[in-house]
């Protein structure tokens, strides 16, 4: 144990935080912009030589100064900060790291969940974690000729996505239905959820999961190690692919629906990594075209613009009647006003 403290690092100390960049940046790491704490160790003369962050139950931004590595510091630091993710009650801790750093995590305790070769690995702190997430999953014990899946977020639940559901429903036996339960989007999972399960409620062929902490939203995987947007999406696609195909054949899923979405770059790239590696595991990806109404495609993000702008009445040709009615009570006026409150509602 080093006699050097570890102190919070607060949002409002740019003195710090700058000091924190150029350590990071000597490891070849931006700091993430999604992080809610951060720690620095000093030395005797108030420079800072070891860092690490957290976001939600995640580890990120750990590094340690090349004059001080090989003291256990980046330990201490691990150590520092897994134990306020305890006091926060986060007790199933996650992180990304680069290959090269896998078997010192491993030595403290975590486990490897998914890896991208030469890029990135993806662990956590339960042994079995990922395995009972498996175990849990529930299914229909008959076998089908043919089982599919979709993943959505429902950010919020949309005729687009009802289009897509009943479609994927239609066409199969057994859909096998992923709601992203990351707390991330604008609309929390709880209204997501709610939105998804009385949209989708005339269709007896679903079975409802929720995804936990393995398959995560594109807004916080983290980009801190990666060189461009395009690597950072690239590396989150064959992490969650990874991930996918290991459900998909405790399932027997057979088919991925997704839907496209030709003006992002993010669902560009992860369409077109899904179109070239899941057949390779006997997995079909069909990439169905998006629903239309009056002025182009629907899309959940159109529906935040509608909202934050108090256009309610556009919102009969965007979203099903459960979602529509949702929006219209007062129940959903808190969130209402939140969205108005929020500069940007279509990248959320």
């Amino acid at each position: 144990m080093s006699t050097y403290p570890i102190s919070t690092i607060y949002p409002a100390d740019k003195n710090s935080l700058q000091k924190i960049d150029s350590l990071l940046e000597e490891e070849g790491i931006q700091r993430d912009t999604n992080l809610d704490y951060t720690c620095a160790m000093f030395d005797d003369k108030l420079n800072i030589i070891a860092t690490g962050s957290c976001f939600g139950n995640t580890l990120r931004c750990l590094s340690v100064s090349s004059r001080h590595q090989g003291e256990g510091l980046l330990n201490e630091i691990v150590t520092h900060l897994i134990n306020v993710q305890f006091e926060r009650g986060n007790t199933h801790i996650f992180l990304y790291t680069k290959p090269c750093t896998a078997k010192f995590f491993s030595d403290l305790g975590f486990y490897e969940i998914s890896k991208v070769a030469n890029q990135i690995v993806f662990m956590e702190n339960k042994k079995n974690g990922f395995d009972n997430y498996l175990k849990n999953l529930q299914f229909p014990k008959q076998k089908s000729a043919s089982t599919a899946a979709l993943v959505i977020n429902a950010n919020p639940f949309t005729l687009g996505h009802q289009y897509l559901v009943e479609k994927a429903a239609a066409e199969n036996e057994i859909l096998h239905l992923f709601m992203v339960s990351e707390d991330s989007s604008l609309i929390p999972f709880s209204v997501r959820k709610q939105l998804i399960l009385e949209g989708t409620a005339h269709l007896s062929n679903i079975c409802y999961h929720e995804t936990g902490p393995y398959i995560i939203s594109k807004s916080t995987f983290p980009s801190y190690f990666q060189k461009d947007q395009a690597a950072v999406i690239e590396s989150q696609a064959r992490i969650d692919l990874n991930i996918f195909t290991r459900i998909a054949h405790h399932l027997g899923i057979q088919k991925r629906y997704v839907g496209e979405e030709p003006t992002s770059l993010v669902t560009g790239i992860y369409n077109k990594i899904m179109l070239e590696e899941l057949p390779k595991q006997d997995i079909d990806c069909l990439v169905i075209p998006r629903k239309g109404y009056s002025k182009g495609p629907i899309s959940a993000s159109t529906v935040r613009q509608a909202l934050k702008e108090g256009n309610m009445d556009i919102l009969k040709e965007l979203l099903p009647p459960s979602s529509l009615n949702y929006f219209l009570s007062p129940q959903a006026q808190p969130l209402i006003h939140k969205i108005q409150k929020e500069s940007n509602v279509i990248h959320y």
